[in-house]
């Protein structure tokens, strides 16, 4: 775990919304792949470096949001970073199970074409579609 002054000077590069808000992508370890965007707030971003365990902070119901606490679907912290402007983090994560609560692997299962929207392909760690 990070100590006090480097999560202090990670915090010192985040740049929040009015809000109080930073968005957080989270991103698996093992194949790159995107599974979701939440929310962040000091809180939830200070328990996720001190615990390891990714939280956020829920909108909709004004609270923290450990990932996993309800479904066991959980988000273990690999690596948290911040983009150059300071206001997108990426954690690298660990994921056990789904991380979209509808039970998909990822929240981005579809997408626009032709068509119009339709199931996206997974996408295999070398970047093929399936």
């Amino acid at each position: 775990m990070p100590s006090a002054a480097a999560i202090d000077e990670f915090l010192a590069t985040v740049r929040f919304d009015a809000d109080g808000l930073v968005p957080a992508i989270a991103q698996a370890r093992e194949g790159g792949e995107v599974l979701m965007m939440a929310w962040m707030n000091r809180e939830s971003l200070i328990e996720t470096l001190t615990t390891g365990r990714v939280t956020y902070w829920s909108r909709s119901r004004r609270q923290l949001w450990r990932k996993g606490d309800t479904s066991g679907h959980i988000q273990v912290l690999h690596e948290l970073r911040v983009d150059c402007d300071g206001d997108t983090l990426l954690a690298i994560v660990d994921q056990t199970g789904a991380a979209c609560h509808t039970g998909a692997r990822t929240c981005f299962f579809r997408k626009a074409d032709e068509t119009g929207l339709v199931a996206a392909e997974t996408f295999s760690p070398c970047g093929h579609e399936h």
